[in-house]
């Protein structure tokens, strides 16, 4: 039986940089490293990243997210202050709707970042 989510992971090429991107960028918190295996907290979803010695495929994407992979979405409770930190570790924001649900933003973090 399906209980819940165990946790959503990318693959990285620069796992030292993802790790700063996402404790510093995001506020996440390192909870395990290995060689082969990043887990970060975030709020109680577990985000995982797997570090790969070949880089990261282009992975077709539009306003949605992307075709293929994870996507994660996030919450925030101060929506121009978290924009500003993640302009300035270089996410790039292509898209964005004022919904009733709340705002919606479509991030683009390159891949050769990490």
């Amino acid at each position: 039986m399906i209980v819940g989510i165990q946790d959503v992971y990318y693959s990285v090429t620069d796992t030292r940089r993802a790790i700063k991107f996402y404790t510093e960028a995001l506020g996440m918190k390192l909870v395990h490293e290995s060689e082969w295996w990043i887990a970060l907290d975030c709020h109680g979803l577990r985000i995982g990243l797997h570090p790969e010695d070949k880089p990261v495929p282009h992975v077709p994407r539009d306003s949605h997210g992307a075709h293929a992979g994870a996507t994660i979405t996030l919450k925030s409770d101060n929506v121009p202050e978290d924009r500003k930190r993640l302009e300035k570790y270089d996410a790039k924001i292509l898209g964005e709707d004022d919904a009733d649900w709340g705002i919606c933003w479509c991030l683009k973090i390159r891949t050769e970042m990490f």
